[in-house]
């Protein structure tokens, strides 16, 4: 028999039934957003996702505080995302601003909610991170003999056969995988980076391009194949120079291709960096509106 997952979105009349009312049987994470903030929901999705994965080890609640202003006030919500933790109708945890899938997983494993797959993932990233891929990998491998279903797994062995420059390796695994997972935000974010890979093989490579634009900064194709060795390399920054040069001074380059490269990379940087993008998606949108 499958297990119920314990997701609700709760109002200032129904938070004591479903929040204070199950706290004594499972910890309750109530997610205080505006459904309008980027960063809220892609928290909200990410706790709903942990819900389902974790079906009835924890609830997860969400108020939207533009609707439910007595909950606002009566706990005290100044920013959001606001994350509360209720146990036996009492706040034990308080945090405030977004959380990363790592962070969100270090505060269920102080619940006693673990993932055991999961934790050898986060621990592979960080030693990804840190430069000791050997032991990356060789913890990944061991992730995915533990529970060969979960694809998370898959997809973040992806992600270093890519850093690592293993252009074929990455192709070959992640396209195996299901298009449900290759559609999912990650996926989306890997598809991105291996198109822009691809794209950037194609060019006359950085130093050749700088050249061309320290004699005309106003050559877009060499300043749009430039954006896309950047991103290659993974210098956001000086992709997104490049784009936004691009779309304040000719917008109707290519069709529009710089609008539609900075969405790419703003859905490829969205999972790990989701204030960034949407920085950029607002710099964006002010450029569109004028």
């Amino acid at each position: 028999m499958s297990k119920e997952v314990l997701v609700f979105e709760v109002s200032d009349r129904s938070f004591d039934k479903y929040v204070i009312g199950n706290s004594n049987k499972a910890p309750v994470f109530v997610a205080f957003i505006n459904v309008w903030s980027e960063p809220c929901i892609l928290m909200a999705d990410m706790f709903a996702g942990l819900a389902k994965e974790f079906a009835e080890q924890f609830i997860f609640a969400k108020v939207d505080i533009e609707e439910n202003n007595e909950l606002k006030e009566k706990y005290g919500i100044e920013n959001v995302p606001t994350l509360k933790v209720f146990v036996d109708g009492k706040v034990t945890v308080s945090e405030e601003g977004g959380l990363n899938e790592e962070e969100a997983r270090a505060l269920l494993k102080s619940f006693d909610i673990v993932n055991e797959t999961e934790e050898k993932r986060m621990q592979a990233r960080q030693l990804h991170m840190q430069g000791n891929t050997h032991d990356a990998i060789m913890l990944l491998a061991l992730a995915i003999q533990q529970d060969p279903s979960n694809t998370n797994v898959a997809l973040d062995m992806v992600q270093i056969f890519i850093d690592m420059g293993k252009l074929e390796q990455a192709h070959g695994l992640f396209y195996r995988l299901p298009d449900e997972v290759k559609n999912s935000e990650t996926g989306l974010s890997l598809t991105g980076q291996l198109w822009i890979i691809d794209e950037a093989s194609k060019t006359a490579g950085l130093d050749a391009l700088n050249k061309v634009l320290l004699a005309n900064p106003d050559d877009y194709k060499a300043r749009f194949d430039c954006a896309i060795c950047e991103i290659a390399q993974h210098n956001t920054q000086k992709a997104l120079d490049h784009l936004f040069y691009i779309q304040q001074n000719n917008a109707e380059f290519k069709e529009g291709a710089a609008r539609e490269m900075i969405i790419t990379i703003i859905n490829t940087i969205a999972p790990n960096n989701p204030e960034m993008a949407q920085q950029y998606r607002t710099k964006l949108a002010g450029m569109l509106s004028v």
